[in-house]
């Protein structure tokens, strides 16, 4: 029985969804059908910051089932996305508080570049007020699942004196591990571990470089 309730439920959602691009495309009939992003299409699109770009290349066509995703479906990745158009104003009317909202929703689900955002917008102070500790907090966690950007603000956080050196060994061994193809930021990285390293014990390290 839940089952059923489940999957009818999901087919209402799914049918509000395929309603609400009609009736945009209905109002517009000079516009092209765009065909919703994937989870998987719209991550690499987040991962290249190309996300926001994509949406005002559509026309704008997706904000409602991409509302409808993030609000009601809480799918992640959509929850990320409409909060960035909420916060810079893409195809909505701009609404900071409720854009962070929906970064802070995603982030709690564990998508890496919520974290990481999250995490570069309390270390600069961009849109929320400064806060090193809960930087750390973000970036620690993006940099745990393999976002080379946390990891190595993470490192240059470190680098500055702040910070715990309890999580200097799991800041080097994340770093360390990532795979850099481009030259110039590699050798950029090599400088940053090195500074980290001096600020080590030798065991310490020694655990990091396995």
């Amino acid at each position: 029985m839940r089952l059923f309730m489940r999957t009818l439920c999901q087919t209402f959602a799914a049918t509000g969804l395929l309603f609400s691009s009609a009736n945009v495309l209905a109002e517009n009939p000079e516009l092209q059908a765009v065909q919703i992003y994937s989870q998987d299409e719209l991550i690499k699109l987040i991962n290249k910051n190309e996300h926001l770009t994509r949406v005002k290349l559509d026309d704008c066509q997706l904000v409602q089932d991409i509302e409808a995703r993030a609000s009601k479906m809480k799918v992640p990745a959509y929850q990320f996305l409409y909060g960035d158009m909420l916060a810079y104003a893409v195809c909505v009317e701009r609404d900071v508080d409720l854009g962070v909202y929906y970064m802070r929703e995603a982030a709690d689900q564990g998508l890496a570049a919520a974290l990481e955002q999250l995490g570069r917008y309390y270390h600069v102070g961009q849109l929320v007020q400064r806060d090193i500790n809960k930087a750390i907090i973000y970036l620690r966690e993006a940099a745990s699942l393999g976002n080379l950007n946390a990891q190595i603000r993470l490192v240059d956080l470190f680098n500055a004196g702040l910070g715990s050196p309890r999580d200097f060994e799991d800041a080097y061994r994340w770093l360390n591990g990532a795979l850099i193809y481009d030259k110039k930021r590699h050798q950029e990285v090599a400088k940053k571990l090195a500074l980290l390293a001096e600020k080590m014990p030798p065991s310490a390290l020694a655990r990091a470089k396995k």
